[in-house]
């Protein structure tokens, strides 16, 4: 089983980074905490919509584009684990 908040978060921290923007710049113009920004990139937290879209647009993205990604992201984990069933198992304990 795939765990969409942490593809969620994977793709929000690429595009952070891709920007060559720190946690504190993002977290700042989205108006949410550091410590809670960070649990999101992580997959610890699942974000509201609202703290999505605050994100976002600290981020310049496009909601719908973070959420084409984590759908593309999604199809290959799940590609990945129709081919080798074993490797779910080994997904689903590396989350937790």
């Amino acid at each position: 089983m795939v765990l969409v908040r942490g593809l969620l978060g994977d793709v929000l921290r690429r595009k952070r980074l891709r920007q060559g923007r720190t946690l504190r710049e993002v977290s700042a113009d989205a108006r949410v905490s550091l410590g809670y920004l960070s649990e999101v990139e992580r997959g610890q937290k699942e974000a509201s919509s609202e703290l999505l879209a605050a994100i976002c647009t600290a981020l310049d993205v496009p909601l719908s584009m973070v959420f084409a990604e984590v759908s593309e992201d999604l199809a290959r984990e799940e590609a990945l684990v129709l081919a080798h069933p074993t490797i779910e198992t080994e997904v689903v304990a590396s989350a937790a």
